[in-house]
């Protein structure tokens, strides 16, 4: 019994399918979505437009604005005042998205926001 459930601890990661691009499009355009640490803290909420366009807050009201790209396999993130890309592997569970960025960082998709996103920083106006 113990032997196979190691063997299921193993192997459970082994079998998760990484999301395409193509999924991740069809999953995320159009909504609005709040992510959490794995013990429930909140991360922050990005909103998903048009043409792969993005718009991050962690803070309230500080939002950054960019755009989402496929870079061999990993759904990877560019916003206008952060030079540096932000990668991600992002599988589909049972209970919404579970993404983990290429430096270890795990968050989990917690709601799809019922209101939109308000960003009044100055960061849009540019």
């Amino acid at each position: 019994m113990i032997r196979a459930l190691a063997l299921c601890l193993i192997a459970g990661p082994a079998l998760a399918d990484p999301m395409t691009a193509q999924d991740f499009d069809a999953y995320v355009t159009g909504k609005t979505l709040t992510f959490a640490m794995p013990d429930g803290t909140p991360f922050g909420v990005e909103a998903y437009g048009p043409d792969r366009s993005v718009t991050w807050s962690s803070t309230p009201g500080l939002c950054q604005t960019g755009v989402w790209y496929d870079k061999a396999g990993l759904i990877c993130f560019l916003y206008r005042n952060d030079p540096s890309e932000k990668c991600w592997t992002v599988d589909r569970t049972d209970r919404g998205l579970r993404a983990q960025s290429t430096e270890g960082t795990v968050l989990f998709e917690a709601t799809e926001a019922q209101v939109p996103l308000v960003c009044p920083g100055p960061e849009l106006l540019s």
